[in-house]
């Protein structure tokens, strides 16, 4: 009894000799992809011939006994199977099987262990996969290693010669073997999933880290990278990572910094470390290990280590983000990967913000080109309708002089981008004024708009267009003139508004292509104001703002659109 004790305690002594072992192997990616099943094939028998050898190391750190050899082998092989399945198992079995066999060539056991071991790897493969396909559990883990021992000791008992001696071999060191080899196998693999669970939870919570980050620094990225913008982003930085400081840098000075040595680094201050300097000319993420390669003078700054990554918008550069901490190399790899991560979101979310800089600038500019039509004929015309005023009612042309005054100056002079559905209908209401004393009885105005849509804010000069475009391509053809109707009301957070003629209608050839993408713009003419005021709400809102026009010839038009509005 007592050689039995010693001898499992001498095998559990051996088995934190082959625990180190894979501890280290934990460490390789290929390895991590066996566990994760992605290995190739080519890594696949690399593993294989590891977890044979490791079989080999077993067998010479064993016991010799009896003729026989008490050792750890099943353990290795039975893993191998496990993670690697079936045939790696299989492998790794026929390499340490073939050793053991050759090691001790024609002891009492070398037969019987040289076919256990290969059967031990196939049978580990086979069954764990069936019952637990890629998830570790260690209880199933230990039964398989049983089984696997058990196995080796009947072919003892049924391969050994003489059969005495292999009788004597299974009472001797048959019990330790199995509860060693099964408590080994059990141990190996609760190791294995205790470090990948906390290498999963360490990734977790870094890419946790990163999401909050972005999320709580996109409010002021979007709006660019300033002095105020960045020092929000490295406040919430150093808050969220514990870095003893973060830093923004553009090409030529200091935009913010937070953290250790706050006092002496201060926005505005010209110049850049040489760590930030080699990321800039660079475009790539430095890492600078001690003082020196910091930049920063000892005696003037306790920053020994840090990390600068370029900032990137589209193919423009010129702006860094610094990673430090107090101590000379104490950046790690998760500190590595984090400055990449975010150089990567910072560099998205700046980019975002300057596609939406972009596009406030060309719907700005749209308005520009739309206050800087002037359409001449409408200019003569109005001119010489208030001439014709003077002599008859020299009241109206007075009041008409002023409408067209309200008019320009509404198309030329500079305005905000949104405005008062209230102030676009006064700009209507100088237009069809005019237009009104022009054509007398032929041109009606019916204005159907709703009490609570007078203060909702809407595009400057959105409205306009589509009136003069009901005027005079739906009205004006149309013998005996017609009516203009003009409806806004609100529904709950959205605005809707229709501008409807009973005029000539559009013919449906051209209303099929009239707002098409595929569609050339028409110098003049039908679909000009239509094609501005759709672009123009498509780039504000989104396509499904577009203009909804519906047309019958000879029974008139509806141009009608809706927006969103504040609550």
């Amino acid at each position: 009894m007592d050689e039995i004790i010693g001898l499992s305690v001498d095998l559990l002594e051996r088995l934190g000799i082959l625990a180190v072992l894979f501890f280290l192997m934990l460490r390789f990616e290929p390895f991590r992809r066996l566990l994760t099943g992605h290995a190739t094939l080519r890594e696949k028998a690399g593993h294989a011939v590891f977890f044979g050898a490791a079989g080999i190391f077993a067998t010479y750190c064993g016991f010799p006994m009896h003729g026989a050899i008490a050792n750890l082998r099943t353990v290795p092989v039975v893993i191998g199977g496990i993670l690697g399945g079936p045939l790696v198992g299989l492998a790794a079995g026929l390499i340490a099987g073939l050793h053991r066999y050759f090691y001790d060539l024609g002891g009492v056991t070398s037969l019987s262990c040289a076919i256990a071991t290969p059967l031990s790897g196939l049978l580990a493969g086979v069954v764990y996969r069936s019952l637990q396909s890629r998830n570790l559990d260690s209880l199933i883990a230990f039964g398989i290693g049983m089984l696997a021992e058990s196995l080796k000791m009947v072919l003892i008992l049924l391969l050994a010669r003489p059969p005495e001696a292999g009788q004597y071999v299974v009472h001797t060191i048959g019990l330790p073997s199995i509860f060693a080899n099964a408590f080994g196998v059990a141990v190996l693999l609760e190791v294995i999933s205790s470090v990948l669970r906390d290498q999963d939870r360490v990734v977790a919570h870094q890419a946790q880290t990163t999401l909050n980050i972005a999320f709580r620094t996109l409010p002021f990225l979007r709006h660019g990278l300033t002095a105020e913008s960045a020092g929000a982003a490295a406040r919430i930085i150093r808050e969220l990572t514990g870095l003893d400081a973060v830093a923004f840098f553009s090409a030529e000075e200091l935009l913010a910094h937070e953290g250790v040595d706050g006092e002496r680094h201060r926005t505005g201050a010209p110049g850049v470390p040489l760590v930030v300097r080699r990321a800039l000319e660079s475009g790539a993420v430095v890492t600078a290990r001690d003082t020196d390669e910091v930049g920063y003078p000892a005696r003037e700054s306790r920053l020994r280590c840090a990390i600068a990554v370029p900032l990137s918008v589209g193919e423009k550069g010129g702006s860094v983000m610094a990673l430090y901490r107090v101590q000379e190399h104490a950046m790690s790899r998760l500190d590595l990967e984090l400055a990449h991560g975010l150089a990567h979101l910072f560099s998205n979310q700046l980019e975002l913000g300057e596609i939406e800089l972009q596009r406030k600038l060309v719907a700005e500019a749209e308005i520009k080109a739309l206050q800087a039509q002037i359409n001449p004929h409408f200019l003569f015309n109005a001119i010489s309708t208030i001439i014709s005023y003077t002599r008859t009612d020299p009241r109206t042309a007075s009041v008409l002089l002023v409408k067209l005054a309200e008019f320009f100056r509404k198309n030329i002079s500079p305005t905000a981008s949104q405005v008062p559905l209230s102030l676009e209908l006064e700009h209507c209401e100088a237009y069809l004024a005019i237009e009104k004393a022009r054509f007398e009885e032929r041109l009606s105005i019916v204005y159907q708009v709703e009490e609570p849509a007078l203060t909702c804010k809407v595009p400057s000069l959105i409205l306009q267009p589509l009136v003069e475009n009901g005027v005079r391509h739906g009205i004006l053809p149309r013998e005996g003139g017609g009516v203009i109707r003009i409806a806004a009301r609100r529904e709950a957070d959205e605005l809707l508004i229709s501008v409807e003629d009973n005029g000539v209608g559009i013919p449906p050839e051209r209303l099929a292509a009239l707002l098409s993408e595929g569609s050339r713009l028409p110098s003049s003419g039908l679909g000009l104001a239509l094609k501005n005021v759709n672009g123009r709400l498509t780039t504000l809102y989104g396509k499904d703002r577009a203009l909804t026009i519906e047309s019958t010839p000879g029974g008139g038009t509806t141009v009608s659109f809706s927006i969103p509005v504040a609550a």
